[in-house]
Parts: C-alpha cells; structure tokens; sequence
C-alpha cells in the first residue's frame, strides 16, 4: 500500500523557521522525483520545491528561493522541505508528492498534507 505521510507543519512566527518531513512507503522510492506543493485557502495548489531522482538536482518557485531547501534521503525514503525566514504569505497545507514515468507510464502519489501557519 502506497503512502506518503508528512509532518512537521504547525504555528511559527514570521521570520522563523520549519522543517518539513515525508515518509515513503509501499513503492521504491529512490526511483521518484520527490515535490512539494502547497495549497492556501481560496488558491490555487502551487509547486514549492521538487528534486530529481537521478541527479538529486532541485527547483524551485520563485517566491522561495533562498529560503527554503528541498533534499531527500534515500535511505530513509524521506524528503524535506527546510523552511526559513517564513512570511505570513507562506501560510498553506505543504503536501508531497512522488511522481515516476516508465514507458508511458505514469505513477503519481500524494500524501495528505501537513498545515504551515506563519503568524504573530
């Protein structure tokens, strides 16, 4: 059984910092390109940050570079999203999700997401 847990998420203050964390289990996950996206009220569900499974290379929205950091740890089937210097505009549901392509074949999970309320 595919899933993908986050945690991390909670209440900070602006300007402060949170690490994000999600947990693979139930396909191999070294073979995925690792996102995160997130998802505000009334908006539209937005990428934040992905990472290639080849080369572990990453990208990111423009809205934050520089102070968020995506990596993955293969061992421990996990990906993070380092969340620093956070503006009350980051204010979402952060969900992750894991996405292969083999021979026109698509596999595209996601996990339920992990709430991030940046606020004084």
């Amino acid at each position: 059984q595919v899933q993908l847990v986050e945690s991390g998420g909670g209440l900070v203050q602006p300007g402060g910092s949170l690490r994000l964390s999600c947990t693979a289990s139930g396909f191999t996950f070294r073979n995925y390109d690792m996102s995160w996206y997130r998802q505000a009220p009334g908006k539209e569900r937005e990428l934040v940050a992905r990472i290639s499974s080849v080369s572990g290379s990453a990208d990111y929205a423009d809205s934050v570079k520089g102070r968020f950091t995506i990596s993955r740890d293969n061992a421990k089937n996990t990906v993070y999203l380092q969340m620093n210097i956070l503006k009350p505009e980051d204010t979402a549901v952060y969900l992750c999700r894991a996405r292969r392509r083999v021979s026109m074949k698509e596999f595209d999970y996601w996990g339920q997401g992990t709430q991030v309320t940046v606020s004084s």
